[in-house]
């Protein structure tokens, strides 16, 4: 069946064929790629065109004249607007098994790599009610206040009842912040609400106020705070403005066997999938085949994460972090479970490969979406045999193995794990060697 595209910019009929890295899915007109938003492999669409390249376009759903056989309800009753998700519409199985192809494509394609090497993904405990920290976004409606999500690609906030993703007690708190909230005098200066809640489901607000009554904010949620038994926390600007209403602030994680407790405080940083993050640390542990006299160096350590279990299996760990809290928070959680075998540094990763004369067996990172090319570029000057890198971002990450591999590493493994369902987005961690 041929498309046609009409002056108002619509085009159509169009089957989806296949998933884009991003998650939109994939139709051509005579030779041209459309890449067509919350649309699914199977589905016979008619879309308007958003942005028309030379090569390709973008384009937006108008109508569904059939659907894939893979998809199912949402469960959510806004999922086609929210931006929060952009999957719930496939199966968790399908949604695993896109991930999968995806995340081979890349490496493949870009890097040649052997597909014996990249093993099978390592699906997430729950498919719902995972997240364990979440930022919810506010607005002052005509017709109320409304809590949600912004819709793709714009600052309009979807009103959202109840997240699935978030657990029902997140759920809950933020329906008992929502009601005082909204018949406060402080309605129209709160942007954002962040909410959090630890292993042992203890929760955390951090509520964004954009005005210059802090002490009379505070007070007006605090017994709110003190009724429901949660720790409260308001913010002014950036994080440096944090103010802790009641309780610490701060929330446990759990990782590692025996249990390491690994404190996190507001403005920190944890992974939203504790579940999932444990898997993740049992694989770091497993790819570093320590026998107990390696000298580690973790980047973009954060509050300790893959330092501290690593340390229980290794003779030294540097964690290194240029966020001066986080390195705190890691030296804390190292005397509160008796882990004296590490170093923590506050600086950035790619000084400590410059200047340090350590000579590292192991070197692990984990760096932001962005990825670490300015330390892959190093580490060709200064290499260490093992490399552990978890990555939140595929293509980012093919981008820096590129530089690894050309530079003489070897590729021995990488494996995604999925920490978002119901989104296109994974981790992964890919193990390289190199001789030395």
């Amino acid at each position: 069946m041929s498309a046609r595209e009409s002056t108002n910019g619509l085009i159509g009929p169009l089957w989806i064929e296949n998933l884009a890295n991003g998650g939109k899915g994939i139709a051509r007109d005579n030779g041209r790629v459309i890449f067509v938003a919350n649309a699914f492999p199977g589905d016979l669409v008619l879309c308007r065109v958003t942005n028309a390249k030379k090569n390709y376009a973008e384009a937006e759903v108008v109508d569904l004249l059939q659907l894939s056989p893979q998809r199912r309800i949402p469960p959510c009753p806004v999922a086609e607007e929210c931006g929060g998700c952009q999957w719930q519409q496939l199966p968790y199985t399908e949604q695993l098994k896109w991930k999968q192809q995806l995340f081979s494509d890349t490496l493949i394609r870009k890097l040649r790599i052997d597909p014996q090497l990249i093993r099978q993904i390592a699906p997430s405990p729950d498919e719902f009610g995972y997240r364990s920290r979440v930022q919810v976004k506010c607005h002052l409606a005509p017709d109320g206040f409304v809590t949600g999500f912004f819709r793709p690609r714009s600052r309009f906030v979807v009103a959202v009842d109840s997240c699935p993703l978030m657990p029902p007690h997140l759920n809950q708190l933020l329906r008992r912040l929502r009601e005082p909230i909204a018949s406060s005098r402080f309605v129209d200066k709160i942007p954002q609400i962040d909410l959090a809640t630890g292993y042992d489901d203890r929760s955390r607000a951090v509520v964004h106020y954009l005005g210059t009554e802090k002490a009379a904010i505070s007070e007006m949620l605090l017994p709110v705070a003190e009724r429901f038994d949660f720790d409260l926390v308001i913010q002014c600007g950036r994080k440096e403005s944090l103010s802790t209403v009641r309780g610490s602030g701060e929330l446990k994680i759990s990782v590692d066997q025996p249990d390491l407790l690994l404190t996190y405080a507001a403005g920190g940083f944890a992974q939203i999938n504790l579940l999932q993050n444990r898997k993740l640390v049992e694989a770091v542990m497993a790819a570093a085949e320590c026998k107990g006299d390696e000298q580690v160096l973790d980047l973009y350590c954060g509050m300790g994460n893959f330092s501290l279990p690593l340390a229980r299996r290794a003779a030294q760990v540097t964690g290194v972090e240029d966020f001066a809290p986080s390195i705190e928070m890691a030296r804390r959680n190292a005397r509160a479970n008796d882990i004296a075998n590490v170093d923590f540094q506050v600086c950035s990763a790619e000084q400590v490969l410059l200047n340090s004369s350590t000579k590292f067996d192991l070197l692990v990172l984990d760096p932001p979406r962005a990825g670490a090319f300015a330390v892959v570029k190093q580490l060709l000057k200064r290499p260490i045999r093992r490399v552990a890198y978890v990555s939140c971002d595929p293509q980012t990450l093919a981008r820096d193995l590129q530089v690894l591999l050309h530079g003489g590493y070897r590729l021995v493994s990488s494996q995604a794990f999925d920490m978002f369902p119901q989104t296109h987005h994974v981790e992964s961690l890919t193990v390289l060697e190199k001789q030395l």
